[in-house]
């Protein structure tokens, strides 16, 4: 059950590269990289503060797709 982001394509549109963008909402570079990657699930407070920064809906940055369950 992946959690898919657009963080990187907002990112750009503010250019703003990984280390400012980990500045801005107090994370490191690291964070902001696995987050672009899908190897991180920021929590809930880190979501808003993202969203807040690039002045979006946390929805339009994150989306949650459930796997399809086979019968």
């Amino acid at each position: 059950m992946p959690l898919y982001n657009r963080l990187k394509e907002y990112r750009a549109k503010i250019k703003v590269n990984q280390t400012e963008m980990g500045n801005l909402v107090g994370v490191s570079r690291q964070t902001i990289s696995q987050i672009e990657r899908g190897d991180y699930s920021p929590s809930v407070t880190l979501a808003l503060k993202i969203a807040k920064v690039l002045n979006v809906s946390v929805e339009e940055i994150f989306s949650y797709e459930e796997d399809e369950v086979n019968e």
